[in-house]
């Protein structure tokens, strides 16, 4: 079993990180790499600083995010980001997707023997602290 210090896989990181922006914007607005910190946090230790930059842009473009700039007592100034309303249907429609998706996972390593997410700490743990994230 990988640890959480372990690099993580990046086709899994590439289709769950911009879930995991949204759900963070939700909780409180934050700027790029205060967002790469609290992502680290939550395990993902081996995330590249620049792999949150596009999805941020991508998003702000896309109307699910705005923005504002904000001065800095240690350094430059600061670009804040948070949810808009769009971005909170996307956030929930996100959560959706990834319980359904996370289902019929788990019913697929069942058949192999493997235990249930609920038997392993760490797996459902995480899980629930997304949920609470992002529901």
């Amino acid at each position: 079993m990988k640890s959480i210090s372990q690099p993580h896989d990046p086709q899994l990181l590439r289709g769950v990180l911009p879930m995991l922006i949204l759900a963070l914007l939700h909780e409180r607005e934050s700027y790029g790499y205060e967002l790469v910190e609290r992502l680290r946090a939550l395990g993902l230790m081996d995330l590249a600083t620049g792999s949150v930059y596009p999805v941020l842009s991508r998003f702000e473009r896309d109307g699910l995010l705005g923005s504002h700039t904000q001065r800095s007592a240690s350094g430059p100034a600061r670009k804040y980001y948070a949810l808009t309303p769009p971005g909170e249907c996307a956030r929930q429609e996100a959560a959706q997707n990834w319980r359904s998706m996370a289902a019929v996972a788990e019913r697929g390593l069942a058949l192999n023997g493997l235990p249930a997410a609920s038997k392993t700490k760490p797996l459902i743990s995480q899980s629930q602290d997304l949920e609470r994230g992002i529901s």
